[in-house]
């Protein structure tokens, strides 16, 4: 039980159970489960501990270098990561021996250096489906000649990923969220990420296959990694 772990995060385990309340009470025409990817970005590796205690086999990570300082941790625990963030070709290299699954590959020159540091690695696409300046990913016309490439380039394609759109209800991640799943069918890809701890329930609904939550299990971020 994660109150061992003295208690900054005691209770973990029961919101864990809360989350995966909210996605078994979507009414969905897809059967598949929905994975809770527990994002433990700017924490101590005491959140990771925490996370694998409630049950979690897998995190998401955003940082390279917060990843970095987590490794040993990490691979301790034998926990497979996924990273989240912007990904920087400069820091593929230090990230091959940790990383499980590549979820930000958007671009041709970041597709040819994972494939090139870490031959066969895992990834997913990402998709701006929102149109959004500020928000990494290809457009969703360009997913097919991605998913063309990286099998190319000897890289296993999961899936796609993809982010609802900033500051907005969560009613306004339909489309965005529709447009992806249906570009994982046509590509007839596994896994479907999008979904976080405000938009579960419309991203469940419009068939992902994974979300990714952060403050809903963990809380508020510490101030010095927003």
């Amino acid at each position: 039980m994660t109150e061992r772990l003295g208690g900054e995060f005691r209770g973990l385990d029961e919101r864990l159970a809360v989350i995966q309340a909210r996605i078994a009470a979507v009414e969905r025409p897809f059967e598949h489960d929905v994975e809770v990817i527990p994002v433990t970005k700017g924490f101590a590796g005491n959140a990771v501990e925490a996370a694998v205690d409630a049950g979690c086999r897998t995190v998401g990570e955003n940082y390279a270098q917060d990843l970095l300082s987590k490794a040993d941790l990490i691979q301790r625990l034998g926990v497979a990561v996924q990273f989240i963030g912007h990904l920087q070709s400069n820091k593929v290299r230090q990230l091959v021996d940790i990383v499980s699954l590549w979820c930000t590959i958007d671009r041709r020159s970041i597709l040819d250096e994972v494939a090139k540091r870490a031959p066969g690695a895992r990834v997913l696409i990402q998709v701006n489906a929102t149109g959004e300046s500020q928000k990494g990913g290809c457009h969703p016309a360009e997913v097919a000649a991605l998913v063309d490439q990286a099998g190319a380039a000897g890289l296993v394609i999961e899936g796609l990923m993809t982010i609802g759109p900033t500051g907005q209800p969560p009613a306004a991640a339909r489309r965005p969220f529709e447009i992806v799943r249906a570009l994982v069918d046509e590509h007839e890809l596994d896994i479907c990420s999008m979904g976080m701890s405000g938009d579960i329930e419309m991203a469940v609904e419009c068939g992902s296959t994974q979300v990714r939550v952060g403050s809903a299990l963990f809380g508020p971020r510490p101030v010095s990694a927003i």
